[in-house]
């Protein structure tokens, strides 16, 4: 009872806990002056007994699932209640619509090609790019991936207050996957056997077996009430709500292949229709894919560790802060970039849509732009681009570049003079 008492006052117990340090760091934490009677399975067990205090427990698809509030994890939920949920238009958000609407789309480009990537995908974020900018049909099956994922998110953005049903969710599968996988009639279905193993990507090492696809109706049922709030047992913030559904569809594998897919599309419908609304201008899967090996060490720590969802959480909040911090520094260098597309408005007596066109091609001398990709890139009508387009045609910013009978492209004209 000292020992314990004395590894609580010096703050020992909290600090791992703060941090939910694991077992494989746990065991080298035993002081100095108790190595001769407390060996590390008694820290280890010590540990454990105080992560109790703060246990929320339940099940989904008949397995057994918990989570501990610790410390560092309610602080950081703080963060985001005051951030990513705050009034439309509050700091670290795009000044008007246009702006808005830009960064959207930036975003769930890069969210596309990024959650694409992590599955194999090799088309580079250029090429993916200008690919989704100017609408042109995807090439090869990576093309396909990130068109996928694209049409993906458009779709949740617009069904993001919808409750989550079993046509629903196998509805996104198949968006996600069409025309990628091995057999393509296995699109929007269950996987109907157990022949199934996730990879660890790095060493091709088998990570996790998931449960028999016989659990799988069961799961479905579950996870749907689990998405939609149907009479909770306690209250589980959004966040942690999310990224333990995000958890079990990697944990259930109820899909031949996309499920990490699936997966990060419901993490961020879930937290849309929670109205953490800044969601959509995150991007999750870029900085999944360049910390995955701590991705794959926090899901095999929860299966590891009685299915101590923790470990998987504080990741995921951990890659959201990144995220987060990642779309202030995007912001701030579009506020750069706006101020000077304001003198370019003064100078040359453009309006603010045609002075952003000019800039693009100012940007990338050599590219091209067509009236198709105006349109989508900055929100409007297929008239309005093309009155944008005419008028900078005829100011001498742009030249026409016929590409066939019918389509026309557009490239830098006389005036467009590569600025210092």
């Amino acid at each position: 009872m000292d020992i314990h008492n004395n590894l609580y006052q010096r703050g020992l117990i909290r600090k791992i806990n703060k941090d939910y340090a694991y077992w494989s760091e746990v065991k080298y934490k035993v002081p100095t002056e108790f190595k001769h009677v407390l060996t590390p399975v008694d820290l280890w067990s010590i540990v454990k007994e105080d992560r109790l205090h703060d246990r929320r427990y339940f099940e989904i698809g008949n397995q057994g699932f918990y989570f501990t509030r610790a410390d560092s994890l309610e602080q950081q939920l703080h963060e985001f209640d005051l951030h990513l949920a705050g009034a439309p238009g509050e700091q670290a958000t795009a000044t008007n619509e246009g702006d808005k609407y830009q960064y959207l789309i930036g975003s769930i480009m890069e969210e596309s090609i990024a959650s694409s990537q992590i599955e194999g995908a090799v088309t580079s974020r250029l090429v993916a790019k200008e690919m989704l900018r100017k609408n042109r049909p995807p090439r090869n099956t990576s093309e396909r991936m990130i068109v996928n994922n694209y049409s993906t998110i458009q779709h949740i953005v617009q069904i993001k207050k919808e409750p989550l049903t079993k046509a629903g969710l196998l509805k996104l599968h198949q968006l996600i996957t069409n025309d990628t996988l091995d057999r393509p009639d296995e699109a929007g279905l269950l996987r109907s056997n157990d022949d199934i193993y996730v990879i660890d990507a790095v060493n091709g090492d088998v990570i996790h077996t998931p449960p028999s696809h016989s659990t799988l109706p069961t799961f479905v049922s579950d996870l749907c009430r689990f998405f939609n709030d149907e009479t909770p047992d306690f209250f589980v913030h959004p966040i942690v709500k999310a990224s333990i559904i995000h958890f079990l569809i990697g944990y259930f594998h109820p899909f031949t292949d996309g499920n990490g897919r699936t997966a990060r599309a419901l993490f961020y419908w879930y937290l849309l229709r929670k109205g953490y609304w800044l969601t959509e201008y995150l991007s999750i899967s870029r900085i999944i894919m360049k910390s995955r090996g701590q991705y794959y060490k926090a899901f095999q720590h929860t299966e590891a560790d009685e299915n101590d969802l923790t470990y998987f959480v504080l990741y995921q909040v951990k890659t959201l802060s990144q995220a987060y911090d990642g779309l202030k520094k995007y912001i701030d260098r579009k506020n750069q970039e706006k101020r000077q597309l304001l003198d370019l408005q003064r100078t040359e007596k453009l309006s603010p849509r045609q002075a952003q066109i000019t800039e693009w091609l100012w940007r990338s001398p050599s590219g091209t732009l067509s009236i198709k990709e105006v349109e989508t890139r900055m929100g409007v009508s297929n008239q309005t681009a093309r009155n944008d387009i005419r008028a900078l045609v005829k100011a001498g910013f742009l030249e026409e570049l016929p590409i066939n009978g019918k389509e026309r492209h557009y490239i830098q004209g006389e005036r467009m003079v590569r600025k210092p």
